[in-house]
């Protein structure tokens, strides 16, 4: 051939395209929740789990020479649930598994993206059990105050658009105190959306109330999940894992659609989320002889309920906001 070859003479020779040997994995983020919640571990089997509450005792006027008068003390009972059986399960038939050159880093990889998808489950529905969208029930019910002791446990947020300001955190703070809740570990899990709302709240950039914000223009207000700084004592985290809610209107004040965010005392004796593990994640992997493909899957069994409603404050925010 003339001239030898060239790109134009030679163009089946040259590969159109070239696959690089990386894969690209999305980013996820931070999963929270579980530390938050009581495991159960007393819980051998069944689906239903009964426990029993007794109520505080009463004072009376005593007067000489008139008997006293003796009480029952009031009784009630708790019932917890196992409800969730999910699972995660992929495949590679035999064929992929010669034919393409990334099959064994996506074989791989199958476990431990089911697990995180289980975990990721896991995290939303610990989120959402303070609220009426519980899985089981026994959350708050929407457009009410959902009041304890004569204080409300839901409220909307009371900045412009349905943004949180730091008197919300306050106004959590007294109804837990109001419940007899312990002010000790404090914990908020909000939106991004809230500290979006909070670093530009002119307020507070330019510090014209309380310098101890100073800096959040130059650092911001949060640093992986948790906020550098507490609000009223209350250590604040992020979470995309928050339940959504639609519009409710509570006390003359009215949500749009946005998200439930949580405020709570994480003290270990009074969590105010129940949990119980029937079966961790567990994997199972075989052959299938008949389809000629390899199969993954990944299942978990457990349940979760809202066990001490005066521990939690739900606040509802705008994320449109941002």
């Amino acid at each position: 051939m003339a001239g030898g070859q060239t790109t134009a003479n030679s163009d089946m020779l040259i590969r159109a395209e070239i696959w690089s040997a990386d894969l690209k994995e999305t980013l996820k983020d931070e999963l929270e929740a579980q530390k938050w919640v009581d495991w159960m571990t007393e819980f051998p089997d069944g689906t239903t789990f009964t426990v029993p509450s007794i109520g505080d005792a009463s004072v009376q006027t005593i007067q000489e020479g008139v008997a006293v008068k003796y009480e029952a003390l009031d009784s009630g009972e708790f019932q917890f649930q196992v409800t969730e059986y999910i699972g995660s399960a992929h495949s590679m038939s035999r064929k992929m598994m010669h034919d393409s050159f990334y099959a064994q880093r996506v074989m791989a990889a199958f476990l431990p993206k089911e697990r995180r998808a289980i975990m990721e489950r896991l995290e939303a529905d610990i989120l959402k059990t303070a609220g009426p969208g519980s899985t089981q029930g026994g959350g708050q019910t929407a457009s009410a105050t959902n009041a304890i002791n004569g204080v409300a446990h839901r409220a909307v947020a009371t900045g412009s658009g349905g943004a949180v300001t730091p008197e919300d955190f306050s106004k959590a703070k007294y109804s837990l105190k109001k419940a007899n809740v312990p002010l000790s570990n404090l914990i908020a899990i909000v939106d991004p959306s809230v500290a979006y709302g909070l670093e530009t709240m002119t307020n507070l950039v330019n510090m014209s109330n309380n310098p101890q914000w100073q800096g959040i223009v130059t650092t911001g207000l949060t640093t992986g999940m948790r906020f550098i700084r507490n609000i009223y004592g209350i250590d604040v985290y992020e979470s995309n894992y928050l339940a959504n809610v639609g519009a409710e209107t509570i006390t003359l004040s009215t949500n749009s659609t946005g998200t439930q965010n949580l405020i709570f005392s994480a003290e270990q004796s009074v969590l105010p989320i129940v949990g119980c593990w029937r079966q961790m994640p567990k994997v199972d992997a075989e052959f299938n002889k008949d389809l000629q493909q390899e199969e993954y899957v990944t299942t978990a069994y457990y349940g979760l309920k809202l066990y001490r409603p005066e521990n939690m404050y739900c606040l509802l925010s705008n994320t449109d906001i941002v």
